[in-house]
């Protein structure tokens, strides 16, 4: 099975980092962007990664103002914010032919629900990123840890195209690997996700480094973690304790890092609540699992999101 053309849904940092590697590798990628488009039009794009650095002019990029200018392709990569989620029934459709996969590179919990109500639960995969990387520019994205994407099928076992999947990012330099459960994977990532996301903007927009130079913040990093792993647990999804540390020592190295949610919130752009903390909370509370960090930590989200 091969994905003849590609179209990237969200032309931010995720977008712009992996469709620029699978367009250098030279396949067929046209991104969609919004308030980018006329710059990436007459400049292209650019990506800086620790592996690799490149960038690619205009007449190398194909981009397009909307779905409807892109036409329907074989594999839609969703990297838009979940915030952006109800827009979905609109933006996928003239994205999609008979056979068109969806793979959708969102943060959370209950995100592929959406993309699944559009596209059909059986062409539906769903993956999480594990990387550093930042718009910093209109059409350039700066990588400082290229880490890996795990994917996964939102309706049941691997298959043909998830091994697809895997070797088209593959050509780009790119790291893939396939969990037999989507939804353990995001648990996973929410170990991270949940802290790290969450810390740097209650306490008013820092980086990671900060938060781990404060004893009081790095207990409350460690206190998070243990109630995502707990409530994993509950919907029978164990998360071994060396994944849990490595998430931590991992992040020592990484310098004053921006989480994305802490540049949304700089930004002014409205935060992904519910995926990220929201509805893990709810999962929690539903399997009777204390989650009271959890909790306080959305209260104090939702406080400084009410007041951008």
């Amino acid at each position: 099975m091969s994905f003849t053309r590609i179209a990237i849904l969200g032309s931010g940092a995720l977008g712009l980092y992996y469709g620029g590697r699978l367009a250098r590798a030279g396949h067929d990628v046209t991104f969609i962007a919004r308030g980018d488009v006329d710059h990436i039009r007459a400049h292209g794009i650019a990506v800086k990664s620790t592996d690799v650095e490149f960038a690619l002019p205009a007449d190398r990029v194909k981009v397009a103002a909307s779905p409807a200018e892109c036409g329907p392709v074989d594999l839609v990569i969703i990297t838009l914010k979940a915030t952006a989620n109800d827009h979905l029934p609109a933006l996928l459709p003239p994205l999609l032919h008979a056979d068109t996969t969806v793979l959708n590179l969102q943060n959370g919990i209950g995100v592929d629900e959406p993309v699944a109500d559009v596209a059909g639960a059986g062409r539906t995969v769903g993956g999480l990123c594990f990387i550093c990387v930042n718009r910093t520019a209109p059409g350039v994205a700066e990588c400082t840890m290229t880490g890996h994407i795990v994917i996964g099928e939102f309706a049941g076992e691997p298959q043909p195209r998830t091994r697809a999947i895997v070797d088209l990012f593959g050509t780009g330099g790119v790291k893939v690997s396939v969990s037999p459960s989507l939804a353990e994977a995001r648990w996973r990532k929410l170990v991270w996700n949940v802290p790290f996301n969450g810390l740097s903007v209650a306490e008013g927009g820092i980086t990671t480094d900060l938060i781990l130079q404060s004893s009081a913040l790095e207990a409350e990093v460690w206190a998070l973690m243990r109630e995502v792993q707990a409530a994993a647990a509950a919907h029978g999804f164990t998360i071994p304790e060396k994944f849990v540390v490595d998430q931590v020592e991992r992040t020592r190295p990484m310098g004053p890092y921006k989480p994305s949610t802490m540049l949304d919130y700089l930004a002014g752009k409205p935060l992904e609540l519910e995926p990220i903390w929201g509805e893990p909370l709810r999962r929690a509370k539903a399997k009777g699992v204390p989650a009271p960090r959890l909790e306080a930590l959305y209260a104090r989200l939702r406080d400084k999101a009410a007041k951008k």
